[in-house]
Parts: structure tokens; C-alpha cells; sequence
């Protein structure tokens, strides 16, 4: 048995490490036809999910599993409540900004002046010189020089974008945020809740619970989206996660904890489907509460697991090939948007038997190791992002 920390869960770097994984997979998978139905992305329309809806619900669970750990400490420490709140707002305006660039690049226009594969690069290599963890040989000047060097060349693009058609461009604005600023602002919510609340478990689990009830309320028609956020199917999966750890912080160990995380995941698993035909059916795109509560018993179950098999039987080996995914995630999710990008310039794509089937879908587990690989690469090279 390892020694575990009471700040540290090599199950999380873990758990996070596999859902990047297969996140880029999955990913890349949008590409592949004539895949089994089960691997993919269910229709919104349609009652059901597949593997892939699972993925973005795991991350937002991870999210909320790193929480407590991360602002406990801060909070233990004394740090200042404004200091650990400026901390959060510049966490979480970093993810809403990249996500607020991709969400546009996916209405780039044809008649923009940059071709839409130099602006995603531009765009991606100014996310690098902002929040990239200079290494301490960069001194102080330098680093203030490469932060502002990105903004100005942000600022620059997002002066510079078209999007729309041709006929009606139009300049940068919010829509549905992206995966970075959903979490973004899922994150900033739970944060500020947890820091005002100096994460008392008991008002996290009160919160959990209020959060499922106003995503059961929207999608019975009793209760109309609210600012910020929406129907809270965000924030229940990341306070799901929070809930999850603080309960590990209370020092059950072995069975204690395992056994009753396992319990808990299936009721949510159960209650999913039970409430499935009166909250309109299983949908990722809707975010509709049985989606909700089956993904997150579905996380809850898997980080039981992973708790077991690393910090209590000490097997985080098995995953050392990804452990990248899990120390410098960011890094990981920005790449794919490099390589593309690279597709697009240079007008090729994967040769065309790896477009479809068994096939595809090697194709695509390959390219999620080797964008793993690559990022572990820059790791050594203390070339990551740190937000």
C-alpha cells in the first residue's frame, strides 16, 4: 500500500489522464465513419448516449474532485480571502477566454484576412505566451514581456476575425462558450461557493443537492434557465466531485471510503434512469438531469476504482504512458488544434483507409498517443500551461 496524501490523489492524475486520453480520441474520432454507434456522440434528439457523451461529464467531475484540494490548502494556510478569489477569477477567466476563441474559430468566415488555420495557430501560440509556466531561469522581465506580447497578439486577432458568411461577417461573440469556458465558468461557480462557504461539507452537499433540483426543475418546465448557470447540469457534475473528495478528507480509508463512493455512484446511476422518462429522456445536448446523474454515477464508480487500484494497491505504473494527460492536460487538449491546423495548411488529412471503421478508430487511439507523447516531450522541456 502507498502512503497517500492528504492533498495529493495520484487517482486523480490518474482519472485525468484517461478522460484527456480518450477525449482526444474521441475527438478525432468525429472524423471516422462507419464507427459502432455505442463509441460516438448520441443525437440530441435521440434518447440515449454513447461512449463519447460520457467523456466531458467525467472532466467536469475531475474538475470538482481538484477543488477542495487545491483552495483547502490556500483556505488552511490563512491565505487572504481576496487573494484566493483573484486566484480563482484568473483561473477561470483563462478557460473563458480560450474557450470564447475556439467557440468562434467554429464560425471562422472563408473572407477573413487570416486563413482560419493561421488564426487558430496565432490564437494558440498566444495562449502559450500568457499562461505558459516559465521555468525560473526566465526571469521576471521576460516573463512580463511574453504576457503581454500574448495579449497584444489576442487582442490583435480578435480585432482582426470574421465570422458568419461573406455577405453578413461579423466580429467575435459568445455563444455557447466551449468545452474551456463552460468549464471556465462551471468552475468559478463552485469555486466562489466553496471559498464563501470555507467548503463546509455539509453546505457543499446541500449545494450538490440544490443544483440537481434546479437541472430536474428546468427540464420539467418549473423553473426557466438562470443567469450564469443555466440549468446548473455543469455545476452539479463538478460539485459531485467536490463532494466526492470531501468526503475522503473526513479520513475513511479502505472499504470505508470505497464502498460507500461505489454505493452512491450506482443510486445515481439507478435514479438517472428512473427519472428518465419524465425529464425528457437521456441527452448530452440538453443537458437533460438523467444524463446528468448517470454520468456522474458513472464517474463516481470509476474514480472508486482508480482510487483502488493506485492509491490503495500502488499500480499508477500501469498508466505512466499518459501520465502527461493528467500533469499538463491543458497542453494536451491545445495540441489537436496545432495538428489540424497543420492538416489544413498543408491540404492533407490521415490516408484515406484510416478514415472509416476498426481502421478509424486505430487510427485515432494512435493519434491520441502520440499527442500524449508529445506533450510529455514538452513537459521535460518545462514547456507547459499552468492556469
Amino acid at each position: 500500500m502507498t502512503d497517500i496524501s492528504p492533498t495529493r490523489l495520484s487517482s486523480i492524475d490518474v482519472f485525468r489522464a484517461i478522460t484527456m486520453f480518450l477525449m482526444i480520441m474521441v475527438n478525432d474520432m468525429a472524423g471516422v465513419s462507419h464507427i459502432p454507434a455505442w463509441i460516438g456522440h448520441t443525437e440530441a434528439y435521440a434518447d440515449g448516449m454513447g461512449f463519447a457523451d460520457t467523456i466531458f461529464p467525467a472532466f467536469l467531475y475531475i474538475v470538482g474532485l481538484s477543488l477542495p484540494l487545491a483552495l483547502k490548502t490556500r483556505i488552511d494556510k490563512g491565505q487572504p480571502f481576496l487573494k484566493t478569489l483573484a486566484y480563482i477569477l484568473l483561473r477561470s477567466s483563462a478557460l473563458i477566454i480560450m474557450g470564447f476563441f475556439h467557440v468562434n474559430m467554429e464560425g471562422y468566415s472563408t473572407s477573413a484576412i487570416l486563413p482560419k488555420p493561421i488564426f487558430t495557430i496565432l490564437s494558440t501560440f498566444a495562449f502559450f505566451l500568457i499562461w505558459l509556466d516559465y521555468p525560473a531561469r526566465i526571469t521576471r522581465p521576460w516573463r512580463y514581456l511574453l504576457n503581454i506580447s500574448g495579449i497584444l497578439l489576442l487582442i490583435s486577432l480578435a480585432f482582426l476575425y470574421r465570422g458568419g458568411s461573406p455577405a453578413a461577417p461579423h466580429g467575435m461573440e459568445p455563444s455557447w462558450w466551449g468545452i474551456l469556458g463552460i468549464i471556465g465558468w462551471a468552475y468559478l461557480v463552485c469555486s466562489v461557493l466553496f471559498l464563501v462557504f470555507r467548503g463546509k461539507p455539509l453546505v457543499m452537499v446541500l449545494a450538490l443537492l440544490l443544483f440537481a433540483a434546479i437541472n430536474v426543475l428546468n427540464h420539467t418546465g418549473l423553473l426557466p434557465s438562470l443567469p450564469v448557470i443555466g440549468d446548473a447540469s455543469n455545476e452539479t457534475l463538478i460539485m459531485a466531485g467536490t463532494v466526492s473528495v470531501l468526503f475522503y478528507l473526513q479520513k475513511p480509508s479502505g472499504k470505508l471510503f470505497i464502498i460507500p463512493l461505489l454505493a452512491a455512484g450506482v443510486m445515481l446511476i439507478v435514479s438517472g434512469n428512473v427519472i428518465r422518462p419524465y425529464t425528457g429522456g437521456i441527452s448530452k445536448i440538453y443537458s437533460t438531469p438523467p444524463w446528468v446523474f448517470i454520468c456522474a454515477g458513472i464517474s463516481v464508480v470509476s474514480f472508486g476504482l482508480i482510487y483502488f487500484l493506485t492509491d490503495i494497491k500502488g499500480k499508477k505504473s500501469y498508466f505512466k504512458i499518459i501520465h502527461s494527460a493528467g500533469t499538463s492536460t491543458l497542453t494536451c487538449y491545445l495540441i489537436p488544434y496545432l495538428l489540424y491546423s497543420f492538416f489544413d495548411l498543408t491540404d492533407t488529412w490521415y490516408p484515406a483507409p484510416f478514415n472509416s471503421g476498426s481502421a478509424g478508430i486505430i487510427r485515432s487511439f494512435v493519434t491520441a498517443i502520440l499527442v500524449v507523447l508529445l506533450v510529455r516531450t514538452m513537459e521535460r522541456g518545462n514547456i507547459r500551461l499552468k492556469i
